[in-house]
């Protein structure tokens, strides 16, 4: 079943159009790659299938539900979620802190809540504590579980984003970069999870700069330019493209 569809999508900033066109769709169990150079599109086609910024024009449907109306919290509760180039982790608070608090719909936020129904916050409160601690062992930090954010390595600070994004009980995954800053051996513990999660069901459509890290682990690649799709297909054919080679890799 296709779970993200975008359709004739577009979006233009003071006249100049970053995405033309776009019409691309994902599988709802599907692990799928999206390279572009530099300026291609692919951030801001991300934001705008999260919600964090408006089309000018087309679709967004995930499982089949129209979401352009709907806010990027709207769209996070639907289980359709997001991790950014640069993790921006609460520097004060430790690893484990981080991923409680990023649990949605928390009761306890709220006072009179904590007073009227104290017996549900402390449930809600439980379940949030058991949550954390398989997604601690999940992600190999139980070792830095109290360890500051700001004290994390580039790929630590990685791996805690995509926690903090499986918090959110997610249906389907838009990595952006998620081995950018990391070092080689992170890089495939990185790859095993997101590998770990799409057989559990999760579909994943990932933006990356190393497409040969990117190519081992996905089984369809969109390649953006210009801010079109410009080629679409398994890794090994797509790279090969001249017109690939041409606008990605620089021809040769």
């Amino acid at each position: 079943m296709t779970g993200l569809e975008v359709f004739g999508l577009g979006k233009a900033f003071d006249g100049l159009r970053v995405v033309e066109d776009v019409s691309i769709a994902v599988a709802g169990d599907e692990l799928a790659g999206l390279i572009g150079p530099n300026g291609a599109g692919k951030s801001t086609l991300f934001a705008l299938i999260t919600g964090f910024e408006d089309a000018d024009e087309g679709e967004v449907r995930f499982f089949g539900e129209l979401l352009n109306n709907l806010p990027p919290e709207r769209r996070a509760r639907k289980g359709l979620a997001r991790t950014f180039q640069i993790p921006r982790p609460f520097s004060h608070l430790t690893v484990r802190q981080n991923l409680a608090v990023a649990a949605p719909d928390q009761s306890g936020e709220h006072l009179l809540a904590v007073f009227a129904r104290p017996g549900k916050v402390r449930r809600e409160e439980a379940a949030i504590a058991r949550r954390v601690e398989e997604v601690l062992a999940f992600l190999e930090l139980d070792r830095v579980a109290e360890t500051p954010g700001r004290q994390l390595s580039g790929g630590q600070r990685k791996l805690l984003e995509i926690g903090r994004v499986l918090m959110t009980a997610p249906r389907f995954l838009l990595l952006d970069e998620p081995f950018a800053g990391v070092n080689p051996r992170l890089i495939e513990v990185i790859a095993d999870k997101i590998r770990a999660l799409n057989a559990e069901g999760i579909g994943c459509l990932v933006v990356e700069h190393n497409i040969q890290a990117l190519a081992r682990l996905v089984g369809r690649l969109f390649v953006m330019d210009w801010g079109r799709i410009l080629a679409e297909g398994a890794p090994g054919e797509v790279l090969a493209r001249p017109e690939v080679r041409d606008a990605y890799i620089g021809g040769g």
